[in-house]
């Protein structure tokens, strides 16, 4: 029987009912909870500071916990980037007779709308640029059939530079409306993936021998990526039931945008190499590879949800029954931070980021039902990932909301008497001790994200270096308008089923 995986369209009315009634449970959970919490401080105010002072230290110890992680994270980048992955792979292959590591291909999908050379050459270039044998590597470059001439001018250009440096290079265009697609990236590199494995077919090349990459068209690789990511794949033995999540870092273009998305940008990568350490809980994001036998069993991305990268991550943890898996590989990705012509500009595309990456929360109903219909997946591992989920993306809308307002909701609305409790009296002092000791952990991303930045261009003045230290005081300010804000905005669009479409991020290079 042909694997199936559930849609976020259908016509059976039980599905239907299903899926609606997940998607509208996490605006239902976030908005009763910010209501509650405001009546409550009217009427149950000493509750509410013992529930703030309860949770701002679960933050505090939290805080501490996760900048231990991203510092163990740290530092596995620093040792991965010195390893000679093309030795150990060589090493490997002498060891086990039944393994070549040339036998193994590289299949790299990049997807591509309206971006310029500008955008797509320094990416290629990384490619070239790898120390892993080019004559196995495939390279498509994934252009929609909707962007018209200047897409097919760019193509002609960029295949007549680069089609002669790789074993294989591809150009496709992804045909618009095709019957039950949305305009999402899934769709087009699905088309993509499919041309490719008839290309692979027609050179004989297996299907199980070939690592698939899909990288945002602003990537550029580590050099040794591809080699690290062959040997880590080669020495698994359950190497088709794994994903390979590389580290991302929005740094070609750090030094070119403003304080605010630098904060977020790097806050985010921060996050990534952190959740490198607690693998256990990774899903793939952004950037990332896997087996292209995998994929191809899958029958590839959904092609009508905006969240591609993480929900493909889901289908195959459905075909293999709860047994898959992400390997986080501690080598990094470079890609671009928000950036536009002007600073408003930049700040509401940050803002349509953010809530691009909140929409995530499409993949719950569709992770639900899949769980519902899976008998083989253990009730126990059911309600952990299920949970992982769904708290994740109610965290994200309110703990910054919680942590800046809520312990202040009962001095302000608990009236006199409880104003001249005990409670009442300590409650500033206490949230601003759990404050202070929670600064512990921007100073630690203060620095890190020093060691972490590309060299600044030549006319970066002292100022601007400056800055960069400087501008991690915005980050209790931006956390609700450009953390908080975008997820409770996601929420509350599919609470009333106003379905978002999928918004390609504007890519400006100065």
């Amino acid at each position: 029987m042909p694997f199936t995986f559930p849609t976020t369209k259908t016509t059976n009315k039980k599905d239907y009912y299903i899926q609606r009634g997940v998607e509208v449970l996490p605006g239902i959970i976030t908005w009763t909870f910010l209501i509650l919490g405001l009546y409550l401080s009217f009427q149950l105010p000493l509750a509410v500071a013992i529930f703030i002072i309860i949770f701002d230290l679960y933050w505090m110890i939290k805080v501490f916990y996760i900048t231990v992680f991203m510092l163990f994270g740290y530092r596995r980048i620093r040792l991965w980037e010195k390893i000679d992955w093309i030795k150990k792979c060589e090493n490997f292959s002498k060891k086990d007779e039944t393994i070549d590591w040339r036998d193994f291909y590289h299949l790299i999908i990049i997807p591509t709308y309206k971006e310029g050379i500008e955008i797509l050459e320094p990416s290629l270039n990384s490619l070239a640029a790898s120390d892993y044998p080019k004559d196995r590597m495939v390279v498509v470059l994934a252009f929609e059939e909707r962007a018209g001439q200047e897409a097919i001018d760019r193509a002609k250009e960029l295949e007549e530079k680069y089609s002669s440096k790789f074993f294989g290079y591809l150009t496709t265009f992804h045909p618009d409306g095709i019957k039950g697609e949305a305009k999402v990236k899934g769709a087009n590199t699905s088309w993509a993936a499919e041309e490719a494995r008839i290309f692979l077919q027609e050179k004989k090349i297996k299907n199980e021998n070939v690592i698939v990459s899909t990288f945002d068209c602003d990537t550029c690789v580590h050099l040794k990526y591809f080699s690290c990511l062959t040997y880590q794949f080669i020495k698994n033995s359950k190497r088709h039931q794994f994903s390979y999540q590389p580290l991302p870092l929005y740094n070609n273009n750090i030094w070119q945008t403003n304080s605010v998305v630098r904060v977020i940008m790097v806050s985010s990568s921060f996050w990534q190499i952190m959740q490198s350490v607690r693998y256990n809980r990774i899903v793939t994001f952004s950037s990332h590879s896997m087996s292209f036998k995998t994929l191809v069993d899958v029958n590839y991305w959904p092609k009508d949800m905006i969240s591609d990268d993480s929900i493909i991550f889901w289908k195959c943890y459905m075909f293999y029954h709860g047994n898959y898996f992400v390997q986080p590989i501690s080598l990094t990705v470079s890609l671009d931070a928000v950036l536009d012509n002007n600073y408003f500009k930049t700040i509401i595309n940050q803002y349509k980021q953010q809530r691009r990456w909140a929409w995530g929360i499409e993949n719950i109903p569709i992770i639900y039902r899949a769980f519902l219909n899976d008998r083989k997946i253990s009730i126990r591992k059911k309600i952990s990932r299920a949970w992982e989920e769904l708290g994740g993306r109610i965290s994200w809308g309110l703990t910054p909301i919680i942590i800046a307002f809520f312990g202040w909701l009962p001095l302000w609305f608990g009236g006199n008497r409880f104003n001249q409790t005990v409670i009442a009296l300590n409650l500033p002092k206490v949230l601003g001790y759990l404050m202070t000791f929670a600064m512990f952990g921007l100073l630690i991303s203060m620095f890190m994200s020093l060691f972490l930045l590309p060299p600044p261009p030549n006319k970066a003045s002292i100022f601007k270096k400056m800055i960069m230290v400087f501008q991690w005081i915005l980050a209790p300010i931006i956390a609700i308008p450009l953390g908080a804000i975008p997820m409770i905005d996601a929420q509350t669009r599919m609470l009333f089923g106003k379905y978002m479409e999928f918004w390609v991020t504007k890519k400006v290079r100065k």
